[in-house]
């Protein structure tokens, strides 16, 4: 039959021309960068995903957006780059593994650090491409001749160029710090790795005796708390200074139960009096606001807790007990002395770990941070003195309210998978830090050195993502044609993560401004406009969507319902038209 007298079918499917065309677009590399075409040059950067993961909606919206700007690029003649590649995530991969180990009866340990890092990198060859094979189904025209890993030679190098400059330039720095504590991971993880979801809990009332008072009419304080276990660590109690029912009491003295320490109270004006009682019970080595109150007023840090969620040796006669066996073994102490008052329903905000769902524990502890407020202000600059626009405007205003508000970024995690941090010690305590391994102590000279244990947080590579994955800190080609990048498009609840880290390391190790436009999107939610998790079972596969109404039907339906910065919802509804559509363009041809 001649091509004339073909008849195409009256219904598109999408399974019989989808994978053909992309694989001729591969073919004939269509979507790679060529450095001497003489074009103009345009360059994306794709958030990258970790290698653990699997395609999630978020994910299909993001690089629909992402190709419809770089395609288009293309089609106005400029030398256009879509830079692929994918992050180690170094807490889901090592947890991926641990708990292959745990089928064998094995823990990580048995096995040894080498050993355990050779069988994570034979995982990662064997299922680290299977996110790289989704995107390429989902449509996505990446120039993948050049894709990267975050923990490839080049980025390594880059990693540690930038440790050893940070620390040289006094900008990292080992310190002790109130830090997000996941007793499952065993593991510091930042603040976009604890998951808050609101939940039905209970605030407890609690009398604390006075020191002092009457023995035959004694007097006592009542505190709130939902989280009766730390008691153990309290160091104050603190009223409002203002507080008419309570400045009297301002520096006497309350008795702890069951460790009788004595706890100072305080004035303070963060206390909220409408909250309840108007008393506030202080722990600062277990609660970010007391421990900050505790630095205002000199109070000493009382951690309760090991490792692994139990109690230490400083909560005394619950020493060795669960965190949770503990608080229903205080409370049913607490009643028995008549120190406990009542107890209400309360909605907690808990912070679960994202990868364990671990009830997180904030907890002080010794770690390395970077000193955030010399990069902060040139940062905020480039998007003041508009070097970098936001798309929608309205978001740079989120962008610089963290900026001013920022605190020291802790980079350390107790993790085996990941960059390792290059500091090595001696007996004496000095620190070596160096680009490479160093053979005696930089201070006294000693030749018995220890590398430090930890791993760099994985934000910490990825925020070289724009410049390192082009081979800074060498000036190769390619960094010195497609960088700075003109474009990021990421979703709102990255831009204090990743947004502003890419910003001033940028500023900070290459001059410039890493990227000219940020262009913003919601979140993707369910039907109902709720939050797609685990929990609710919400989510929506984009591989199975487009197995069902092919990858066009799901890009269509994703940027149609998008408006710039909101939120959208996916409903079977709009699959099914963005379907149809489809359909009629086909009947059309």
């Amino acid at each position: 039959m001649s091509p004339s007298n073909a008849k195409l079918s009256s219904t598109y499917d999408p399974k019989q021309v989808e994978s053909r065309w992309y694989t001729y677009w591969m073919e004939q590399k269509l979507s790679q960068a060529d450095p001497s075409s003489g074009k103009q040059p345009f360059t994306i950067m794709i958030p990258p995903p970790n290698v653990t993961g699997q395609l999630h909606i978020g994910h299909a919206l993001d690089n629909s957006m992402q190709d419809i700007i770089i395609r288009w690029q293309r089609m106005s003649g400029r030398d256009a780059l879509w830079m692929p590649g994918t992050d180690h995530a170094g807490i889901a991969t090592q947890a991926k593994l641990e708990e292959e180990l745990a089928k064998e009866d094995l823990t990580k340990h048995d096995l040894g650090r080498e050993k355990f890092l050779e069988r994570i990198w034979e995982w990662k060859e064997k299922y680290g491409s299977r996110i790289v094979e989704q995107l390429r189904i989902l449509g996505a025209s990446c120039d993948w001749s050049r894709e990267r890993f975050t923990l490839d030679e080049g980025l390594s190098r880059a990693v540690r160029e930038t440790f050893v400059r940070y620390y040289h330039q006094g900008l990292i720095y080992r310190g002790t710090y109130i830090v997000n504590w996941c007793s499952h991971c065993q593991t510091v993880i930042s603040d976009i790795e604890v998951d808050h979801e609101e939940r039905q809990g209970v605030l407890y009332y609690l009398r604390y005796p006075l020191k002092d008072s009457s023995t035959t009419a004694p007097e006592y304080i009542t505190v709130a708390t939902t989280r009766p276990e730390t008691i153990l660590g309290d160091v104050a109690v603190a009223v409002h200074p203002e507080d008419t029912r309570y400045r009297h009491l301002i520096g006497r003295e309350a008795i702890l139960p069951f460790l009788e320490r004595s706890l100072p109270i305080i004035g303070d004006t963060s206390v909220d009096p409408a909250f309840g009682t108007g008393c506030v019970k202080i722990t600062p080595g277990h609660d970010l606001n007391d421990y900050e109150m505790g630095q205002r007023h000199n109070l000493p840090q009382i951690n309760i807790l090991n490792k692994d969620g139990t109690l230490n040796n400083q909560a005394g006669p619950y020493q060795g007990m669960d965190r949770f066996a503990c608080r229903l073994k205080i409370l049913t102490d607490l009643q028995a002395l008549d120190l406990l008052v009542k107890t209400e329903e309360h909605i907690l905000n808990l912070g679960e770990c994202s990868r364990c769902d671990t009830v997180i524990e904030p907890l002080v502890s010794e770690q390395w941070f970077v000193r955030m407020k010399p990069l902060a202000e040139p940062a905020m600059a480039s998007v003041v003195e508009g070097r970098i626009s936001f798309v929608p405007e309205r978001f740079a205003r989120t962008y610089l309210n963290w900026m001013e508000n920022i605190r020291d970024w802790c980079i350390s995690r107790q993790l085996w998978w990941g960059h390792r941090i290059p500091a090595w010690t001696c007996p004496q305590g000095h620190y070596t830090v160096s680009m490479e391994d160093p053979t005696c102590c930089a201070t006294c000279g000693s030749s018995e050195l220890t590398q430090d244990p930890d791993v760099l947080d994985t934000w910490f590579s990825s925020a070289l993502w724009p410049f390192s994955t082009l081979g800074w800190p060498e000036e190769t080609p390619d960094y010195i044609r497609y960088y700075p990048t003109d474009v990021l498009v990421t979703g709102y609840d990255l831009i204090s993560f990743w947004i502003a880290r890419m910003i001033f390391s940028g500023v900070h190790f290459t001059g410039t401004e890493p990227f000219k436009t940020l262009v913003i999107h919601g979140m993707v939610r369910d039907s109902q406009g709720r939050k797609m998790s685990k929990s609710l079972n919400n989510g929506v596969d984009p591989a199975e969507v487009v197995e069902q109404y092919g990858a066009d039907a799901l890009r269509f339906m994703l940027i149609h319902g998008s408006a710039p910065g909101n939120d959208m919802r996916v409903s079977q509804e709009r699959l099914e038209s963005a379907r149809n559509f489809a359909n009629k363009i086909w009947n059309a041809a």
